[in-house]
């Protein structure tokens, strides 16, 4: 585009952080020096030249003007809208600023060249496109504003340089694009630059139009929201007065809640935390459900609550003494646990190092034993309340610890709700079956019961859904378990082990005549003096109807025995009252179950034949009698070799063995015809096949099983033997002799053979047992041998001496 060149000698008014364009008309306070000075001056020179007064517009940004300003012509001087004195300066065209110069009055003088900006016609295709975009842009931006006389003007422009320069009006541009635009001498270049910053803000102010409808709306809903909650709580609360309750009822003031209640400093805080986010969250948001059920939960614990405990220890142990028959162990294991604490409260010791005097003890014996009941005992004699967690089966570890909150329908584990379902700090919680807790991929709660269990950490308990610290120092633990060796290790050395072996037959008679058969009469609908159950009765039913550990079955049969008389007198074939004796048994529950071995015809008994030995096993029923048979295959049929049956473990295959081998390696010693074992195969099997067998205990029975069938002498009917044996002979030491020997007392046996290193282990086993028992100890599998093989000329009982 063309452009010519005119000098021009013009005195410099200075806009501060204003810029004014060619075409704009502008306002000037004559009360700036500045202002006033340019004016004066160019009305000076104006009186020696036609036209008007002439100044220069240059912007003064933070005292620096840029290169190009912009001529202007003074059209009026008066008074501006507010009375004081003012000019008003129309702009003629750019001007590019040379050098200083002189001139009259106190303004400053500058050269300068004036830019010709005219566009030539007829515009190109491309610049009339622009024009008309401009153009919709800007008619548009007028339009929102409601500007709709400026939108003609607006159209009517046809100049290049006059449209783009009209962007000067624009009070969304900054001064730095104003100035852009000022600088940019090409007319073209101009709009386009005018085009680009207009879309720019329009594309801007509808992203600011949405955010702020978006926000209207929210805060519309919002009010509305409200104001329909002030109004349901109104009608609540006249629904409230018209029902005749209090106002305030059911508050959930949970704030006022939190610090009324008795909490813990830390509680305290972590609950008023969560108070301020709920009154925070809407009512409808499922975090404010969330922190309403923790709150509850949390209020609902009995922080600083705890029972006193019984110092009477002489009571105590006179209710244990009541309530349980036998169970000594445990007995006084309480006992010694009141005692001390009753010295520790005397002298001040009732907090040490924040803990407090818990105990942890694990209960393990067979069932029925009454391990379940002793809880409530115990609870019973310290004053305590009792809370029974059944964990028989549990396989999720949030089971112990709880959910974490961020869950639906999250809870806190079973230790906190057995806390709370006690109501106290120091209740005594029995966790029944704690060898029956399983594991998989949600977690294994047993390791999860480490630190409830641990006396060393418990004090500080973290349940994952109350994410607060726990004291449960002061709880006593009571867990109750089967088979000791289903519980964690880990698990097993956090508690105090107290064994349950089992009742003697003296002790099930006791618990049968002063426990079970009140509680029977009751349940069958009879008074105590209506049926009167003999004492011969009782011995009869806990000796051949029943045999196990406990007393379950014993307590079935006495039921089942009251059902029959109570039907009896109501059929009218039974008066009462009716004393039942053991001669009435069999025609009111049929025959006997478990007739001893002793008590059968000799040649009907297992051992009535060489190769059938009598062994004692432990069980997760307690003690029992296991039998163990042994036979040699015909050498033109069977293979050699030996064979074991009766779902056996790799232990007790191992113990064959050995048994075998001993015999191959001392049967001339021990005057057997061992040459039959090269050729011929050996069988041993244990009956009951469908039980699972495993241990070492049974080697010395196997072995004399062998011993017998290769030397025809039969193994005595009233012995009984366990020990493990070595390949030298040796006989070992083996657990579980306390449920041996009262298994063996239950099947009628009077002689058993245990190695000499178990002899401590008799001081475990009840007098009256030991009383009825002939016991040998013995170092050698010969001496066992020798007490257990009949003479082979004859079937009777020989004179055995008593091995050393």
């Amino acid at each position: 585009m063309a452009s010519t060149s005119t000098t021009l000698t013009l005195p410099v008014l200075p806009l501060d952080d204003e810029v004014v364009l060619p075409g704009m008309v502008v306002p000037l306070d004559l009360n700036d020096a500045d202002v006033r000075a340019a004016v004066e001056a160019a009305q000076a020179a104006a009186r020696s030249e036609p036209g008007k007064p002439r100044v220069l517009l240059v912007p003064r940004i933070d005292g620096a003007y840029p290169g190009t300003g912009v001529l202007g012509t003074v059209e009026q001087v008066g008074r501006l809208a507010d009375g004081d004195p003012g000019a008003l300066i129309r702009g003629r065209g750019r001007v590019r600023i040379g050098a200083g110069t002189t001139g009259p009055g106190a303004a400053l003088w500058v050269e300068g060249t004036r830019i010709d900006e005219k566009t030539p016609e007829p515009l190109p295709g491309h610049v009339t496109e622009l024009v008309k975009e401009y153009k919709a842009l800007a008619t548009a931006w007028l339009r929102k504003r409601g500007a709709w006389q400026v939108v003609d003007r607006v159209q009517a422009i046809d100049d290049v340089s006059q449209l783009a320069d009209n962007s000067g009006y624009s009070p969304f541009l900054t001064t730095e694009q104003k100035i852009e635009l000022l600088e940019t001498a090409d007319p073209v270049a101009r709009l386009k630059l005018a085009t680009a910053q207009l879309r720019d803000h329009l594309a801007e102010q509808d992203v600011a139009e949405t955010i702020a409808k978006d926000v209207q709306e929210g805060v519309d809903k919002q009010q509305r929201e409200f104001l329909l909650r002030r109004q349901l709580e109104a009608v609540r609360k006249e629904l409230r007065e018209l029902n005749g309750e209090k106002d305030g009822e059911e508050s959930d003031d949970y704030r006022a809640r939190v610090e009324a209640a008795d909490l813990p400093e830390n509680v305290r805080e972590a609950a008023l935390k969560e108070v301020d986010k709920l009154e925070r969250s809407s009512d409808q948001s499922p975090e404010g459900s969330w922190i309403r059920t923790w709150l509850d939960t949390v209020l609902e614990l009995p922080w600083n609550s705890r029972t006193e405990d019984a110092y009477d220890i002489q009571g105590a142990k006179a209710i244990l003494d009541a309530e349980h028959a036998g169970l000594e162990d445990v007995k006084e294991r309480i006992t010694e646990y009141l005692a001390v604490r009753k010295r520790r409260t005397d002298r001040g010791l009732g907090v040490i190092g924040g803990r407090r005097g818990g105990a942890v003890l694990a209960l393990v014996g067979p069932p029925g034993v009454g391990k379940t009941s002793l809880g409530e005992s115990v609870a019973h004699a310290m004053g305590r309340k009792f809370v029974r967690v059944a964990l028989g089966g549990v396989r999720d570890e949030a089971e112990i610890r709880g959910h974490r909150r961020t869950y639906v329908g999250a809870l806190p584990g079973r230790i906190v709700r057995a806390i709370k379902e006690a109501g106290s700090m120091n209740p005594v919680v029995l966790l029944d079956e704690i060898d029956k807790v399983g594991s998989d991929f949600r977690g294994d709660p047993a390791a999860a019961l480490l630190e409830v269990l641990d006396p060393a950490q418990n004090h500080t308990f973290r349940d994952h859904y109350l994410e607060v610290e726990l004291d449960l120092s002061d709880v006593v633990f009571l867990a109750t378990a089967n088979v000791l060796e289903a519980i964690p290790e880990a698990l097993l050395d956090r508690m105090e082990l107290v064994r349950l072996d089992g009742y003697t037959e003296d002790e099930k008679v006791v618990i049968a005549r002063d426990h079970l058969l009140p509680r029977q009469l009751e349940r069958a609908g009879l008074d105590k003096d209506e049926v009167i159950l003999d004492e011969s009765a009782l011995r009869k039913l806990a000796g051949e109807y029943t045999r196990e550990a406990g007393v379950r079955t014993l307590e079935r049969s006495i039921a089942r025995l009251l059902r029959k008389v109570a039907a009896q007198h109501e059929l009218g074939d039974r008066e009462l009252p009716f004393t039942i004796t053991d001669a009435d048994l069999r025609a009111l529950i049929g025959r006997p179950h478990h007739v001893p071995e002793s008590a059968q015809d000799p040649a009907e008994r297992r051992t009535a034949v060489p190769g059938v030995a009598t062994g004692l096993a432990v069980t997760g029923a307690g003690g029992d009698v296991l039998f163990v048979e042994a036979s040699l295959a015909d050498p033109e049929t069977g293979a050699a070799g030996l064979t074991l049956t009766g779902q056996l473990g790799d232990v007790m295959k191992e113990s064959a063995q050995i048994a075998l081998s001993f015999l191959r390696s001392h049967g001339a010693e021990l005057e057997l015809p061992v040459a039959d074992l090269k050729d011929r195969g050996v069988h041993i099997h244990f009956p009951a096949g469908a039980v699972p067998k495993d241990g070492p205990s049974a080697g010395v029975t196997m072995t004399t099983a062998l011993a017998s069938l290769l030397s025809g002498r039969l193994v005595r009917t009233d012995v009984a033997m366990t020990g493990e044996v070595s390949l030298t002979g040796r006989v070992l030491p083996i657990g579980g002799v306390k449920q041996k020997l009262l298994a063996a007392h239950r099947a009628g046996v009077t002689t058993v053979v245990i190695p000499k290193r178990n002899e401590p282990d008799l001081d475990d086993v009840p007098t009256e047992v030991l009383d009825k028992l002939d016991v040998h100890t013995v170092t050698d599998v010969r001496q066992v041998l020798e007490l257990a093989l009949a003479p082979a000329t004859s079937d009777a009982k020989p004179e055995v001496p008593v091995a050393a």
